[in-house]
Formats: C-alpha cells, structure tokens, sequence
C-alpha cells in the first residue's frame, strides 16, 4: 500500500511538472441589436482572453471603451471593414473627467490591433477631448478614422526615456488643435489628416505636438499621408513645440516626409511655439513633400537631407530593440 502511494504522488509530481496548455484566443461578437455575444464593447473586453478577437457588427456605440494592459494582443475589428459603418463615440472633456477619462477608446494592451471602426470624441472646442490615448507598445491601428477637435490622438508612455510605439495605416484623422500629439514613436503612414477649418483667416490650429524625451531619436512621422483643409490659406502649423509639464527634455521630434501637404498650411510659421518654448528647442523637419503647402525655401521649414532621412524612415521609427515591423 505504501509503494502505491508513493507511486501516485511520484505520478501526480510529474504530472504537475508539464506546463498547462495556454488558455485558447477567444472570439465574441458585439452587436448593439442584441445579435451577438455582447451588447457593449466593454463587456467582450472584459470577458476576452489574450489574443482574443472581437468583432463588431455595424452600429454606433457610446461611452468610453477601456483595454487594459492585460488583454495582449487583442484585436478589435468592425465586421463590414467600412470604418464609417461601426461608430464608438463619446463626449467627455478633459476639463471634467482627466485626460484618461476623457478618452472615447483608451488602449493600454500591447500587441493590440483595431482596425475597421470610427473612434470619436464630439466634445469640440473648450476643452482636451481624445478620441483614442494610446497607452501601449506595440499598437496597430489600421482603416480607422479617429475624429475630434482638441488632442484627439494622444500616444504617451509615460514620463522619462521609455516609449510606446503606435503604428498608424491607412486611416483618417481629424482635429484642430495639437491633435496628434505625445511622446510615443508613431509611425501615421498613408493617412488622410484633415485640419478642421475653424473659420479663421489667421489662426487654423496645430496639427502636432510632439513632447519626445530627448533620449529617444524618433518621435512622429507622418509619411506617404496627405494633409488637408478647407480652411484659409497658410493659417495651419505642422505643430507646436510640447515640452509637457515644462520638462526640459521633452524635446519634440516631428518629420513629415514624402507627404501632399495642401495651402492651408504655412509658409512662414509652419512650426509654432509653445508656453514659453521656442520650436527651435525641439526637432521638426520635412523632407520631399509636394503640394500647394509644401515648403518654398523659407528659413523656418527646416528640410531634412537625404542622407540623413534614410535613417528616419518608418521601419526605423517602430524597430525599438525588438525589430519590430509592422509596416506595410
């Protein structure tokens, strides 16, 4: 009786020795008609595993959805593949409810993935109103279109020289002031970026703020994009320099390359300061763009050399220590 005993627990160690198989991906669908597995986005959210899909059936849903650091890899996708079709919107300000509870989609899991599906924020002006904070390394948005008025898009990982990256393809953005902005390496590439027209004839806005720490050599690209408006002529800057918190270091780095960039832009003043900062205290160039708004030799749009813009490319900007490439 003792050998057998002895047998069983010998037995019952090994067996507890083999690793258990990892907890399988799952898939849900969201559907606000009652279609599906869920109603709401932050109920599959919340019942998915690591790596899961979730499917979201044409519809507009409101208030914030948030994906926890927890959820890697997850996929959030809408099921027609029309961006306009699938709407998760909200309307929170800054003001009253934090940059993060401002936020219509906060994002912070790695390795996630949204694609197909409008994020929105519809607050308008008066106050910081994101439509996504992207909080998490790794990060593909793809066909999306993310609109609002005042920081709509914001990457931040925090303060000091740890950085995010975000990879931005083929999508839609739109906004009036600072509304791509943080200190993540982001990567908007083949993205139509519309400057709202607030009705200025001086004053269109800002479409970056980069607060880079200085540390880390890329910051934001726009590249292979197109930036437009229906504002006046020369009333749009390409940014402003973010030193966030008065951070000295929060040194800004902007390239937009190989981009079509419409008459709203400047000529003179197409970087702009910010409290107190000169934009030459952060690093903004351009390199061969076309278009009514492209640079025309002025002294403040600095063009970056070809020597120089082959190491800023958009597989240099997300490799990290990783290598990795989303890039498409």
């Amino acid at each position: 009786m003792q050998r057998s005993v002895t047998a069983a627990v010998a037995i019952a160690a090994a067996l507890a020795a083999v690793p258990a198989p990892a907890r399988a991906a799952t898939s849900f669908t969201v559907a606000a008609d009652g279609s599906g597995n869920y109603t709401t986005i932050q109920a599959a959210v919340a019942a998915s595993s690591t790596g899961g899909v979730i499917t979201i059936k044409a519809g507009t849903y409101q208030g914030q959805v948030q994906i926890p650091a927890s959820k890697s890899g997850i996929t959030l996708q809408g099921a027609t593949g029309n961006s306009g079709d699938v709407i998760i919107t909200g309307n929170k300000p800054q003001s009253t409810a934090g940059t993060a509870g401002s936020a219509t989609v906060y994002n912070l899991a790695p390795n996630s993935t949204i694609k197909g599906l409008t994020m929105q924020n519809t607050y308008g002006a008066g106050s910081q109103a994101l439509a996504v904070y992207a909080a998490g390394d790794r990060q593909v948005y793809r066909n999306v279109q993310m609109k609002g008025y005042q920081d709509t898009f914001l990457s931040w990982g925090g303060t000091g020289s740890s950085q995010i990256r975000q990879y931005v393809y083929k999508s839609y953005i739109s906004g009036a002031v600072d509304f791509i902005y943080g200190n993540g390496a982001v990567v908007i590439d083949s993205t139509t970026i519309e400057s709202l027209n607030i009705g200025s004839s001086s004053n269109n806005g800002y479409i970056t703020a980069a607060a880079t720490d200085d540390s880390n050599p890329y910051g934001i690209l726009i590249t292979r994009s197109t930036l437009k408006s229906s504002a006046a002529a020369k009333t749009v800057a390409l940014g402003r320099c973010w030193h966030a918190g008065n951070a000295a270091d929060a040194i800004g780095q902007v390239l937009v390359r190989e981009s079509t960039i419409g008459a709203h832009v400047r000529q003179a003043g197409a970087w702009q300061d910010m409290s107190g900062w000169s934009w030459k205290t952060c690093r903004f160039n351009e390199y061969a763009n076309t278009g009514a708004g492209a640079s025309a030799g002025t002294s403040d749009r600095p063009q970056m050399s070809a020597s120089t813009a082959a190491n800023y490319t958009a597989q240099k900007y997300l490799a990290g220590a990783d290598g990795w490439n989303p890039v498409q």
